[in-house]
């Protein structure tokens, strides 16, 4: 148990929207230094897992790791093992250092299940890293679209270098601008943290999930990101982290071809306003002005077919056109 599992930008948002005392009562309840028998296979059972990183600047990415169901698995309660590591040029690369803080989903798509852990990494050899747990916790299954991943035959992405876009491009936009789904990772870093008496447990890395119809993310002419986010966001852990380091990292996934697109993005949140009438089931708004992007083509092995929507999308909408 947890006695203080929310930090200071958490409970800020959790006041301004009703929901602190509720949560102050739930959080240690369910937020865990530890992961239960249940999460533990559930990684076990899982052929990829978003990883969100912070690299030495203080920007938060978001990753993903993909290899045959097993390689991610649990010693101990306390511990998750990955026997995987990054290719070249992914952000996490850089990042994967003893000690470094992370953020870990684990999501199954068609099951509609995902379970979350932060940690730091214990220790990180040839073959992959373990993770020590700070903090474990499910989520919801709403707005995740059922779709199952398989592995692609051997491909040859004839050596495709990672592609470094100081602005989106036609393609990058359009990727984003047909999504149903993003990653998202934030942090709240130890700079962050003076004079919060949350537990320390409380810092860190965190990466988590965001869907939509497609088409959710808006994409605007000056290269500006705009998200609805829905109910059912209580704890704040996303939002409460960009309150106090207003810093994101954002992975698209391309089901078709495998390509990655890692976006760095400064962050502000809407709370209230005209512009939460343009999007049906908006509690507020999250818009991210994009710093600089990394492309991959081909660089996740996995393959998705056609995506059945979550039903509870049935309670939102779509952009108006302005």
């Amino acid at each position: 148990m947890i006695a203080a599992p929310f930090h200071s930008g958490e409970r800020a948002l959790q006041a301004q929207t009703g929901w602190r005392e509720r949560m102050e009562a739930m959080g240690p309840r369910v937020i865990r230094d530890y992961m239960p028998n249940q999460h533990r296979e559930f990684f076990a059972q899982l052929p990829f897992v978003v990883v969100g990183s912070l690299d030495a600047s203080l920007q938060p990415w978001a990753s993903v790791l993909a290899a045959p169901a097993g390689f991610v698995h649990s010693p101990d309660a306390t511990h998750l093992r990955i026997d995987a590591l990054p290719a070249a040029g992914d952000p996490l690369t850089g990042q994967l250092a003893q000690g470094a803080s992370l953020g870990l989903l684990g999501i199954e798509p068609h099951t509609r299940r995902r379970n979350r852990m932060n940690g730091t990494v214990e220790s990180l050899d040839g073959a992959g890293f373990m993770v020590e747990v700070q903090q474990s916790f499910g989520n919801c299954p709403r707005y995740i679209q059922a779709r199952e991943p398989v592995f692609a035959a051997a491909r040859n992405n004839n050596g495709a270098p990672v592609q470094r876009l100081d602005r989106l491009d036609l393609a990058a936009e359009r990727l984003i601008g047909s999504a149903d789904t993003l990653f998202i990772a934030t942090a709240y870093p130890e700079e962050a943290a003076a004079g919060d008496d949350a537990d320390a447990r409380s810092h860190g890395v965190d990466v988590s999930h965001r869907g939509g119809l497609p088409g959710f993310v808006r994409v605007d002419e000056n290269g500006v990101l705009t998200v609805p986010d829905f109910n059912g966001n209580c704890f704040f852990n996303t939002l409460g982290n960009l309150v106090a380091h207003p810093r994101a990292g954002l992975l698209f996934i391309d089901f078709d071809s495998g390509e990655l697109l890692h976006v760095a993005a400064t962050a502000e949140i809407v709370l209230d306003g005209p512009e939460l009438a343009q999007f049906e089931g908006a509690e507020r708004l999250l818009r991210l002005h994009v710093d600089h992007a990394l492309r991959r083509p081909a660089a996740l092995p996995l393959r998705w077919g056609d995506a059945e929507l979550s039903p509870h999308l049935a309670g939102t909408g779509r952009w108006a056109r302005q």
